[in-house]
């Protein structure tokens, strides 16, 4: 005779269910019990895994060097949410948006029209998300420059992509790929190593 195991179970989550055509922007402050970092992309709810040690890393590194780098009239926030339509609240790992933008403690979300630039910090449940989907939003909204970070396993180094969009396409062109430094002129001035985030 085979042995019982004894499982526990635990208790039954009672998972949102999707209204008809989607969910919109606004749900993500109503919706109870989201795990945090939830994001609406095509009005589907995304909610992120477990973050690696490489992506908490260059977010930090990416939120502290901006927060020191940033002129007077910008503020850098880290994982909060941009309402690009009723059917898109992406959440990008850090960005840069304009103080005015900033209405009180209470605030959850940006226009696009505010962020001035948007990074992403690319994991493996991301990748395509992070690659092409929020790229080509962020874009087609009109925020001027993203950057998408990644971490190259065969060499161990850090890569970051800086795009900048063509106003007249409303899309984003690759204006330089960074290993070691990320100096840039724009959207304001930056240098920030990137060597010790292998």
């Amino acid at each position: 005779m085979g042995a019982v195991m004894n499982v526990e179970h635990e208790p039954e989550y009672d998972w949102p269910r999707p209204p008809v055509g989607g969910y919109t922007a606004d749900d993500l402050d109503r919706l109870p019990n989201l795990p945090p970092h939830t994001e609406l992309i095509d009005g589907s709810l995304v909610m992120m895994s477990p973050q690696t040690a490489f992506h908490s890393r260059a977010m930090r590194l990416l939120e502290n060097e901006l927060l020191r780098l940033a002129p007077e009239g910008l503020e850098i926030f880290r994982e909060m949410t941009v309402t690009l339509g009723k059917r898109d609240r992406p959440e990008p790992d850090v960005m840069a948006v304009k103080a005015t933008a900033y209405t009180g403690p209470e605030q959850t979300s940006f226009l696009p029209e505010d962020v001035v630039l948007a990074i992403e910090v690319v994991s493996a449940d991301s990748l395509k998300r992070d690659r092409e989907v929020k790229p080509r939003k962020y874009a087609a909204a009109g925020i001027p420059h993203f950057w998408r970070v990644e971490h190259d396993k065969k060499s161990g180094r850090t890569a970051v992509y800086v795009y900048e969009v063509d106003p007249a396409t409303r899309a984003y062109l690759l204006t330089g790929i960074h290993h070691d430094q990320l100096k840039l002129g724009v959207p304001f001035a930056i240098d920030i190593d990137l060597s010790h985030l292998a």
